[in-house]
This record gives structure tokens, sequence and C-alpha cells, in this order.
């Protein structure tokens, strides 16, 4: 009995093997046309994305594989081995769609944000809610505006544009693209260069701060101009009681000599009337219908 199980064990080691044969004389074979079909077509041989790769998101043999790519086209930063890709441990530093060649650019051996910052640029970090961010709607790569609000006292206030066309690297620390739903995480990370991150700091210290969401294909900066509070009511109550249209209309006619020195001018006669003037002085006449006095 035990000699034929070891039989079985035997036969069941043997198939194993002759599969693992059969599919990487496959796989090579596969690999043999393929690299036959780019040298007969005048294709590269680079490395692509199988999966979707996020920021920080290791690259292995799972991950990536080679492609063939017209020659004369081949993006600058692309890789030729897979081998030489993987050295060194490379991670994500934006997100990689799969079929999209892998480029040294969205590359590094560190998955941390300041990896991920263009020369010259900051990150910078501002407080928002579900108010002053849309709703939590904002997400990594968006654009917005960031605006200011501010009290200027005896019951003024104003919002500006503080900045225009801002990129969003993070809401929280979720960097992801690729995130939809909304939520809110606290802070939304920005960005800017240094100037912009100091205008940033101030503006923080000084009111509160709102992100406006913009599309991201609209570069058009907009006028700019502050709104105070006088723009969005301009009727709004006054100390001496009701809004400025009441105590227009409420506000007794003038009379006696103008501040100018001129006198209040006499009423409009009711009726056909006409204007005739002496000089610089016109006087109004009341003027009969046809049959009429």
């Amino acid at each position: 009995m035990g000699s034929r199980n070891l039989i079985y064990i035997l036969i069941a080691v043997g198939l194993g093997l002759v599969a693992v044969v059969l599919a990487n004389s496959y796989f090579s074979g596969i690999e043999e046309r393929q690299e036959r079909t780019a040298q007969e077509q005048q294709l590269a041989r680079i490395v692509v994305a199988t999966q979707p790769l996020d920021f920080g998101s290791a690259l292995t043999t799972e991950n990536i594989r080679l492609q063939n790519y017209p020659a004369n086209s081949v993006p600058v930063g692309a890789f030729f081995s897979m081998e030489e890709l993987l050295q060194g441990g490379q991670v994500a530093l934006r997100p990689i769609v799969p079929g999209e060649p892998i480029l040294a650019d969205k590359l590094s051996g560190r998955a941390v944000l300041s990896a991920k910052l263009p020369d010259g640029m900051r990150a910078m970090s501002i407080p928002i809610s579900a108010t002053n961010a849309v709703s939590g709607f904002i997400r990594p790569a968006d654009i917005v505006d960031v605006l200011l609000t501010r009290d200027l006292g005896d019951d003024e206030q104003v919002t500006e544009v503080v900045m225009e066309a801002v990129q969003v690297l993070a809401i929280g620390t979720t960097q992801s693209e690729n995130a939809t739903e909304p939520g809110l995480a606290g802070t939304a990370t920005v960005l800017v260069d240094l100037f912009g991150a100091q205008k940033l700091t101030l503006a923080r210290k000084m009111g509160e701060m709102s992100l406006v969401l913009r599309n991201v294909e609209n570069a058009d900066e907009g006028p700019g101009v502050a709104v105070m509070t006088r723009d969005v009511s301009p009727f709004r109550k006054r100390s001496g009681g009701g809004n400025v249209r009441q105590q227009a209309a409420a506000a007794p006619a003038p009379s006696g000599p103008m501040p100018s020195g001129g006198n209040v001018a006499a009423p409009r006669p009711s009726g056909p009337s006409m204007t005739v003037v002496r000089g610089t002085a016109p006087t109004d006449y009341s003027v009969g219908r046809l049959g009429g006095n």
C-alpha cells in the first residue's frame, strides 16, 4: 500500500514538472515571437504598467511588463529592461494607468511628498471644513482659488482673492487622484511657490480662508475684485434704524437755498408743458390742448 502511494506521488511530481516546463516553453515562445515582431516592424520593447499604480506604489514583476512600442515614439525616460527598472526599489510618484509607459520622472526611491514637488515649489496646508471646501468634493489634483474673508471694523467685512489656479496635492493624508468619494480630513495641502506660502501663512492669521473649485482646464485669471459687505447688501440696516432705501424715502424734501447757492426747482406743471430757456434760466409753461387755453 505504501509503495502504491509513493508511485502516485512520483507521478504527480512528474506531471507537475512537465506542466512547468510546458508553461515556461509557452511563455518563452510568446516572448520570442514578440521580440521578432518588434525587430521586423522596427518596434521598441519598453516597460509599461499592467495595474493601476497610485502614489507610493512599489513596482514589482506583477504590475509591470515589456510591451512593443513604436521606436520613433518612445517617450523620454522609458525603461527597456525590467531588471534595470526594479533595481533600488522604485515607487510611483504619480498615478500610472495600465498600459502607460513607466518613465523615470514618475519614479523615486522613496514615497514621500517632497519627492513629488517640482523645483522651486512648496507644499502648504490650509485648514478646511465642509463650508469652505465645497462640502468635501475637492480631491487631490484639483485646481482651486483661495479666498480670504476678514473684518474691517464698523460692521464691515471684505472677501479677497489671495491666489488663483492652485493645485491641490492632498486632502488630509490622501494623495490619490483616483479617490472620488467626498471627504474631509481637516487640511488641504496645495502646491505654491515660496511667496505664495508666505501669503497663505499670513492670510490664515488674518481671517477665514475658503477654497473655490474651478475647472482644471481653465487657467484664465478672474477679475480679482474685493467684495465688501455693502456690495452684498447695499440696503442693509444702519445705526439710525431702517435700511438705506427706507431712510431715503422717509427723508423730508429739501427746502430753501441749495448748498451750491441755487434754489429748489419749482414743481413741473401737470399735463402738457413746454420749457423756455432765457439765457441759462429754464421756465416751464403749461400748454393747452388743441382748441383750449
